[in-house]
């Protein structure tokens, strides 16, 4: 099964996030960046679903850490975020996300994106 961690400081749609998926994954949880760096050198995540506002270190710092990173550059990133800007969108790309949900999002969204993004990495 894979392993998806789910990086969220709002425990409301951290609960959802994870209800959501799963039934299919297995998932890890994560409420800033610096939980998020640590629990992914532990758990070896398949995938992460990384929201953009985080305390303390944002989503984009996560995400730029990661790709620096050789062990971590190769492991899919998803950002979420309510911020419906170009700007944000694009800096979040810069950063090294592979794709980029708005909130809110449907619950078939967030499945089919994960589902895809992981396909995509096994080609």
């Amino acid at each position: 099964m894979k392993k998806v961690l789910i990086v969220e400081d709002d425990p409301e749609l951290l609960e959802l996030e994870e209800g959501l998926l799963r039934k299919e994954y297995e998932t890890v949880r994560a409420s800033s960046g610096e939980e998020a760096l640590a629990s992914i050198r532990e758990q070896k995540p398949d995938l992460i679903l990384l929201d953009v506002l985080l305390p303390r270190m944002s989503g984009f710092e996560v995400c730029q850490t990661l790709r620096a990173d050789p062990a971590t550059r190769g492991i899919p990133i998803v950002m979420l975020t309510g911020q419906d800007k170009a700007e944000s969108l694009s800096h979040g790309f810069e950063a090294g996300a592979d794709m980029y949900i708005n909130k809110p999002f449907s619950a078939r969204k967030l499945l089919a994106v994960v589902k895809a993004v992981l396909e995509k990495q096994v080609e």
